[in-house]
């Protein structure tokens, strides 16, 4: 399933930005009249924005597309709302590169899909409390992993594959949940 403008505004949404102008504009200079890429005005370098969708790739299951102009979108506007996330989010890249590098001798958007995935797993991110203000792993469960699935699954095409798209309240929300996802 393909992740779109309209789940970037959804995430966005779901995260408390509140303004989330220009969300329309494309990244790749199509209708957005000056042809710059929004996540150019990031408080984030690009390399903090190739982690985030190194990790992305990892994390999101392996029927979603368009995950890297998802996470940029989201990330930039993000991280744009907020000082404190950005700074956060940068220092938990860097965490993981300096644990990547204890290991291999480039950054972990460089690694193999499978190397980022056992990298995760060694510093045992996946069973990390998420803490801003914790130990490495935490931090980087706070503000890169969490942080993504987040965004990931409150959009509809992320609530879609994990079969969330009608939760209690909503149009056939009682009705989806006595049967069983369609697969």
């Amino acid at each position: 399933m393909e992740l779109t403008r309209r789940d970037v505004v959804a995430a966005l949404a779901a995260s408390g930005i509140g303004s989330v102008a220009g969300c329309s504009q494309s990244s790749n200079g199509g209708g957005g009249g000056d042809g710059e890429d929004p996540a150019d005005e990031t408080p984030i370098s690009s390399h903090d924005v190739a982690t985030l969708v190194a990790v992305a790739d990892v994390v999101y299951p392996s029927d979603a597309e368009n995950v890297r102009e998802f996470v940029e979108n989201y990330s930039g506007r993000r991280v744009r709302a907020d000082d404190e996330y950005a700074r956060g989010v940068a220092d938990a890249v860097r965490t993981l590169d300096d644990y990547v590098g204890n290991w291999h001798d480039e950054s972990f958007s460089a690694l193999s899909a499978a190397d980022r995935s056992n990298a995760l797993d060694r510093m045992s991110v996946d069973v990390a409390d998420p803490d801003p203000d914790g130990v490495p792993r935490e931090r980087v469960r706070y503000y890169l992993v969490n942080e993504l699935l987040f965004a990931f699954y409150s959009t509809p095409t992320g609530a879609g594959l994990a079969g969330l798209e009608n939760p209690p309240g909503h149009p056939g929300g009682r009705r989806s949940y006595r049967r069983g996802p369609e697969r």
